[in-house]
């Protein structure tokens, strides 16, 4: 009988001291939580202010003034952004109708390319996010279509004013006043149509890229309908053209938007979203890391151009050089020598799918960019130490907060259902992101 009850009497005592515990991490939860929302509302008045809206909420997503969202022409830039039968003005037959849009930013690697520098015509195969496209031996390095440096995503884009690592596309915002930059006969002439950054580099791309619309084939289809539902204000004389096809395309992209990863749950309310050391990640991110000076808004990233020293693509195998333009980054467009070796801050979503990070790919994980920036010893001896940005300093991150914060990061700002961004099928029936023999055998499109 005295055994029985001390034995009760014990499991009572674990019972009570468990129950504490739970307790105690639940307050803590609690606590860090609320302290955490405590920093956003200091930074920026209302965790709110950090909310991206829906994807279909076209009325509260940033859009161009001159191209409105509308449910029918992000359907039909949906489609063309991985419709490879528009590339039918490859620069080798092989080429042809095997690329797209998506070919370089596709769900599969958070909207990137998957590679250091993506590959749009002269490319074959796919992988599995992208990692496996490789040069097609049958083009000139001439004739490759390759991004010079790592391709950006077009995740979050509807919270950009400019595109490209140097902000060269687009009329306004940090590029009213440099007009005297928009040469005629490039692409950069395009901005004197006066869009945003997101329709300009899709107005762009249309010719860079090759990719037509104006041909029997693509009218004739399916895509007809489209055109005539996105576009019944124009004149049908007028319709089926490469402009209203950008625009689409730029309507989509706006709608690119990682809202249903665990940060923004949390921030709509979801109290149970983020674990406590993604809560504590977050807390650093936005207080010690000083991550916020720079990646800040909903898309966590600002409008801003920085030089923090980073390499480009030299020692690493290439598929082509970095031009010197290219190299000093905003300063190789403007022309202003005070900004060369600066480049514009990159949102922060879905990085988990990505296997290269800085402009150059010079980083393996979020990890080595968030250990570099704590250290801030530049690592291109290129850049003079004036150029350099008087953010890049020293953080004093210890090992266990630079893991938080990376976890934040990584699993945080982690949307798992970008797929909902993919078409099923394409009205051609086409193979997609990629129709050449080796990725159709990588995707099961035959």
């Amino acid at each position: 009988m005295k055994n029985l009850l001390l034995k009760s009497i014990l499991i009572l005592a674990a019972l009570i001291l468990n129950s504490c515990y739970s307790d105690k991490d639940d307050y803590e939860t609690v606590s860090n939580s609320i302290e955490f929302e405590n920093r956003l509302i200091e930074l920026y008045g209302s965790k709110t202010a950090l909310i991206q809206p829906l994807e279909t909420d076209y009325s509260a997503i940033p859009s161009d003034l001159n191209n409105p969202i509308t449910e029918a022409k992000v359907e039909l830039g949906k489609l063309l952004y991985h419709e490879t039968m528009i590339a039918s003005d490859a620069n080798n037959t092989e080429g042809m109708y095997t690329y797209s849009c998506a070919s370089c930013h596709h769900a599969d690697a958070g909207f990137q390319s998957g590679l250091k520098q993506g590959i749009g015509d002269g490319g074959l195969g796919f992988g599995t996010k992208g990692e496996g496209r490789i040069k097609n031996t049958m083009y000139a390095e001439s004739d490759l279509d390759v991004q010079p440096i790592r391709t950006p995503t077009t995740l979050n884009v509807a919270f950009q004013q400019v595109m490209l690592w140097n902000g060269q596309f687009g009329a306004v915002g940090p590029n009213e006043g440099t007009q005297s930059q928009w040469t005629d006969g490039t692409p950069i002439a395009n901005n004197n149509l006066g869009f945003e950054g997101v329709e300009i580099q899709a107005i762009a791309g249309m010719d860079v890229h090759r990719l037509v619309i104006e041909s029997n084939e693509v009218i004739n289809s399916s895509y007809k309908n489209f055109f005539d539902d996105a576009f019944s204000e124009i004149n049908e004389s007028e319709r089926y053209t490469k402009l209203n096809a950008a625009l689409a395309i730029a309507a989509y992209e706006r709608t690119l938007l990682p809202n249903q990863s665990p940060f923004q749950k949390w921030l709509r309310g979801d109290a149970n979203a983020m674990d406590a050391d993604e809560i504590e990640g977050g807390r650093l991110f936005f207080e010690k890391g000083q991550c916020f000076s720079c990646h800040s808004g909903p898309g966590l990233n600002d409008a801003n151009f920085h030089a923090l020293g980073m390499k480009d693509l030299e020692g690493l195998e290439v598929l082509t050089a970095v031009d010197n333009r290219t190299k000093k980054g905003r300063g190789g467009f403007t022309g202003n020598s005070d900004e060369d070796y600066q480049f514009k801050t990159p949102q922060l979503y879905n990085l988990k799918d990505v296997g290269f990070f800085g402009h150059g790919g010079s980083f393996q994980t979020v990890k080595d960019v968030v250990a570099y920036k704590n250290k801030a010893i530049p690592e291109n001896s290129g850049v003079p130490q004036n150029n350099l940005s008087e953010l890049f300093v020293p953080l004093n991150l210890t090992e266990v907060e630079m893991d938080l914060i990376t976890l934040f990061i990584e699993k945080s700002l982690y949307d798992n259902n970008l797929q909902r961004y993919v078409p099923e099928s394409l009205p051609s029936g086409n193979c997609f992101p990629n129709a050449d023999y080796m990725s159709s055998d990588d995707l099961g499109c035959n």
